[in-house]
């Protein structure tokens, strides 16, 4: 039997969620400069640029906010705030290890309502400055959302048949034996597409494209375009974070206790999902769209489909009380 999560691992959550973030974002820094150079740098150089977001960030809280005329401030900031809450919000149900002390009956159902909230947030972000181009994006974000919505709840659904619970403790200790990530791939896979589209990451990026002037931050400046970005962040590293224990099996893993083998476990993650956005282009939205619709639709479906025959011949054959 998994040990519990000590007492202290909830009010900690946050702020290993936040140092990811700013760990995650100094890495992608550093790959983006070496990038751009195209040669090996120096220690010093690394840590300088690794330092970058931190200056940035810095940058921001002294910048001056701007207005654009007839903006609605109100809905502006009501977007800003809500999607770094609903981050945190959505890490409420993630373990440091193996059970979180807020662990409903229905965290995964949780975790996906807390996705909805961002949904809410980049668009409010967009439409509150009155301007096309953040408009733009947050019409983007909501076209893209309808895409990778259905596969990625497909997603959240089969790891739950997998444990035949929606608690996501129970999860984990349904993986003692063998992650879910090995006998449910095209899951895991879905997922981790889908957790970039949700922080608009890499060849998701088109809510906050380049070819929009920045898209739904395009009219954001100072704090508020410094928490928004930092939300951005932290949806990533929450999404990322949740794979864990739906498919990585939570905090098991040798010697170590469960809360560092969390940790460790969503560094890989992210790691891998930094990585990808150097080697995978941005994906055309229609495209995308299509891709979503006639192919992760029908896979993620068969491989519920597979997980469902799997659960229900072991209850048969009494492996499953």
């Amino acid at each position: 039997m998994a040990e519990p999560t000590p007492l202290w691992a909830t009010p900690v959550l946050p702020v290993v969620l936040a140092a990811l973030a700013l760990g995650t974002a100094g890495f992608d820094a550093v790959l983006s400069a070496s990038a751009d150079q195209g040669r090996a740098t120096s220690v010093r150089e690394i840590c300088l640029r690794a330092a970058g977001p931190l200056r940035e960030a810095v940058r921001l809280t002294a910048q001056q906010r701007r207005r654009t005329s007839a903006a609605d401030q109100l809905l502006t900031r009501a977007g800003v705030l809500l999607l770094p809450m609903a981050a945190v919000l959505a890490c409420a149900v993630v373990p440091l290890g193996f059970n979180s002390v807020t662990d409903p009956d229905v965290g995964i159902v949780w975790f996906n309502a807390m996705e909805a909230l961002a949904w809410a947030a980049v668009w409010l972000a967009g439409w509150g400055p009155n301007s096309a181009l953040s408009l733009i994006g947050g019409y983007r974000f909501l076209a893209q959302g309808l895409a990778y919505e259905l596969p990625h709840m497909f997603a959240l659904t089969t790891a739950a048949l997998g444990a035949e619970s929606l608690r996501v403790g129970e999860v984990v200790e349904a993986q003692q034996g063998l992650w879910f990530a090995v006998w449910m791939p095209a899951a895991f896979g879905v997922y981790l597409l889908s957790a970039m589209a949700m922080a608009f990451w890499g060849p998701f990026d088109h809510p906050v494209g380049r070819d929009a002037a920045g898209g739904a931050v395009a009219e954001l400046s100072g704090a508020d375009r410094l928490v928004f970005l930092a939300g951005r962040w932290l949806l990533l590293v929450v999404s990322a974070a949740f794979s864990v224990p739906l498919f990585l099996g939570g905090g098991h893993g040798p010697l170590l206790p469960g809360w560092a083998w969390t940790v460790i476990k969503t560094a890989v993650v992210l790691a891998v999902l930094v990585v990808a956005r150097r080697m995978v282009p941005t994906v055309r939205m229609d495209r995308y769209m299509g891709f979503a619709w006639m192919v992760l639709v029908p896979l993620t479906l068969l491989q519920a489909l597979a997980v469902a025959v799997v659960v229900l011949n072991n209850r048969s054959a009494g492996m499953i009380p």
